[in-house]
């Protein structure tokens, strides 16, 4: 019987950094591709990030999101990206039958697309320098992932357990996926901070927490925060009826509730 000989695998080279911006951390971690080539295009995807925190910041007086609540700017006077992901927020309120919403009270406010947004965006920055075969994004604990960080390996992303601090409720893989996003919304670290669209006020629901998959961090970044507001057994129900998206609800009853292909990422 021969012996066998494990085949040798090359390992991409890592560039990781981690940006404050947005009143949290974006971290960055590239795989593969020349360094010089790549770290050009971190600087590039992390001007970006602030880019998007000046134009759409409702705490700053002076961003276009502010100026266009007020009525000082319409949108065609807007830059392009407030237009992008204003059309963005529009088809996410549609899907989701106006559960997912910019508007409360009457005031614009887009933020809950613009991150996940913005991170998707920086991935897809990186991702397009040649040689670079993996890219994760994590936006706060969101996360956008491109490609693969090795041969043969999968990106994983490890769902905290909001009622059991420093445990993980699951691990999802990205095996067999060139994209996967991963978001959750939830009430364990900033508290009851999401708005019911049809009250104005924090939504009041069984859950404490919604981890959505799919392939773009842009909206499944809103599926858990419109999942969130409607409860558990509307909100897996919903979920259940997207498209290429899967999703575990965590109640305050400790009750772990999944859609049925969740199993297929987990690992």
């Amino acid at each position: 019987m021969a012996d066998t000989v494990a085949e040798p695998v090359e390992t991409p080279a890592a560039v990781r950094h981690a940006e404050e911006v947005m009143g949290t951390v974006f971290s960055f971690d590239v795989r593969g591709g020349e360094p010089a080539a790549v770290r050009a295009a971190l600087a590039e995807a992390v001007a970006g990030l602030h880019r998007a925190d000046a134009l759409f910041s409702t705490y700053r007086d002076d961003s276009e999101v502010s100026r266009l609540a007020r009525g000082e700017l319409d949108v065609p006077a807007c830059a392009a990206e407030v237009a992008e992901v204003l059309e963005l927020a529009a088809e996410a309120e549609r899907v989701s039958e106006g559960w997912f919403s910019t508007r409360y009270q009457g005031s614009l406010d887009p933020t809950g697309i613009v991150k996940g947004w913005a991170a998707e965006r920086a991935a897809r920055v990186l991702a397009a320098v040649a040689g670079v075969r993996g890219v994760s994004v994590n936006g706060g604990g969101d996360v956008q992932l491109l490609g693969a960080p090795e041969p043969r390996r999968p990106w994983r992303v490890g769902v905290a357990d909001p009622l059991r601090p420093g445990g993980l409720a699951a691990v999802i893989s990205a095996a067999g996926t060139e994209e996967l996003a991963v978001a959750t919304s939830g009430t364990a670290e900033r508290g009851a901070h999401i708005v019911d669209p049809r009250t104005g006020r924090p939504a009041v629901t069984d859950l404490v927490a919604v981890t959505v998959v799919g392939p773009r961090l842009t909206f499944v970044d809103c599926w858990a925060t419109a999942a969130f507001a409607m409860g558990s057994r509307e909100g897996l129900a919903w979920l259940e009826s997207l498209p290429d998206v899967e999703a575990l609800l965590i109640t305050a009853g400790d009750e772990v509730r999944c859609t049925g292909g969740l199993a297929a990422r987990l690992g």
